[in-house]
């Protein structure tokens, strides 16, 4: 008896030995396609409320950038005693306004004190011996004076002598050896009182000569007193310039060191405001650039005095000064907010400042799609910047909307899916 077989349907003749092949095939095919269809971007979900999303316009852009700096005097000069000693008193106190030569702080040094009272010991000394040695001089002087008389007078005498002798000795009234005693002695004498004026001349020619060195001694004693008084005055540190006083270190009687610092002086006929600027902006700042500040509801010119080469921390200092009125009641120490001038203003494509730029350095950002649904990461570049926007130079077109705060929980998705 035959038995009749029933016809499978459905799933069942889908899954008929001589179907899997199709089947499977079939499944195969499936999947090829969806992995060609399937878009291979990475997606987040992310609340819409919680993010800053922009314009892009096309507008004026102002090139500046916005500073904050600290007001300084124009010119500080350092405190700093010349002779080393201990603090006395303390004659003007930091605030005090002085003038050049106002003594600031009064030292004592027992040491110098001991130098001045030797020196002029010295002093006194050899000012004895030059006056004992000018007596001494004249003294000599007035012997050798006198001796030199005598010698005249015996010379005369002799001379006078050996005269008549000669007359007498040629008319044969006086004996040879006679005649020859008076020559002889009238010549002794002759030779005698020029040896003694010899003598008169070499003693005066030293003695001249020991004088004047022990007035070149007394002169550079002198000197060395008028110095060492000096550093007596030295003990009264004094004011460099007319100005206030700043940063006083010193106590009573403490022992400060020559050409250690104490203090400043601070000029204050003029002000500068000092600034720190980001690297990023080295190659274009220069002296003479203009910048404003706003102060006590006025702006105020201002001009870039200097700007120093040395980079620190990612930033450079410059300083500032009032190119015409300063603000009044301006003191050291204020904090200024500056607006630096940098180029002319002109048209660009901008988009506000975020802190997506922390994350991105200006190299890429999302953009959302029309239907407001979507934003997109794309690849941008950023040239300049102000304290308020970016200039865009590729990447975006005027009317589009961009997501400018910050990216730090978004990681390195392409598409984020904003959620209402």
């Amino acid at each position: 008896m035959d038995i009749k077989l029933e016809k499978k349907t459905g799933w069942k003749a889908l899954l008929q030995k001589k179907n899997i092949p199709y089947a499977v095939a079939a499944v195969f095919m499936i999947l090829v396609i969806s992995l060609l269809l399937r878009d291979n971007s990475s997606t987040l979900r992310v609340d819409a409320n919680i993010l800053t999303i922009a314009p892009v316009e096309q507008t004026e852009f102002n090139d500046y950038v916005r500073l904050s700096g600290t007001v300084k005097p124009i010119t500080t000069v350092q405190i700093s005693p010349m002779e080393s000693g201990v603090v006395e008193r303390i004659v003007a106190e930091e605030g005090t306004m002085v003038r050049k030569g106002d003594v600031i702080v009064e030292l004592s040094n027992n040491n110098l004190s001991m130098q001045i009272l030797n020196s002029e010991a010295d002093l006194a000394e050899k000012q004895n011996i030059l006056r004992n040695t000018l007596i001494q001089m004249e003294q000599t002087r007035l012997n050798l004076r006198q001796e030199q008389m005598q010698l005249d007078m015996d010379v005369a005498r002799k001379r006078r002598a050996f005269e008549n002798n000669d007359v007498l000795y040629k008319k044969q009234l006086l004996a040879r050896e006679v005649w020859l005693q008076s020559k002889e002695d009238y010549e002794y004498s002759t030779k005698r009182r020029q040896l003694i004026m010899e003598r008169q001349m070499q003693d005066s020619l030293y003695r001249t000569n020991q004088v004047k060195q022990m007035e070149s001694d007394l002169q550079s004693m002198a000197r060395n007193m008028q110095l060492i008084r000096q550093r007596v005055d030295n003990l009264l540190v004094k004011a460099p310039i007319d100005g206030e006083v700043g940063a006083l270190s010193v106590v009573l009687g403490r022992n400060v060191g020559s050409g250690s610092g104490i203090g400043q002086i601070n000029d204050m006929s003029a002000f500068k405001v000092s600034t720190q600027i980001d690297e990023h902006y080295i190659d274009r700042i220069v002296v003479g650039l203009p910048a404003t500040i706003e102060r006590q509801e006025r702006q105020f010119d201002m001009v870039i005095r200097k700007v120093y080469p040395e980079v620190s921390g990612g930033q450079f200092r410059a300083d500032f000064t009032f190119a015409g009125e300063i603000p009044e009641n301006i003191r050291i120490g204020q904090t200024y907010h500056i607006n630096l001038q940098l180029g002319e203003a002109s048209e660009a494509v901008i988009i506000p400042r975020g802190a997506f730029y922390q994350t991105t350095g200006g190299g890429w950002i999302y953009v959302v799609d029309p239907s407001g649904e979507k934003a997109y990461r794309r690849d941008i570049r950023i040239g300049r910047q102000n304290p308020q926007h970016y200039e865009v130079l590729e990447g975006l077109e005027p009317g589009e909307k961009v997501i400018t705060s910050s990216y730090e929980n978004f990681g390195s998705h392409d598409v984020l899916i904003l959620k209402r």
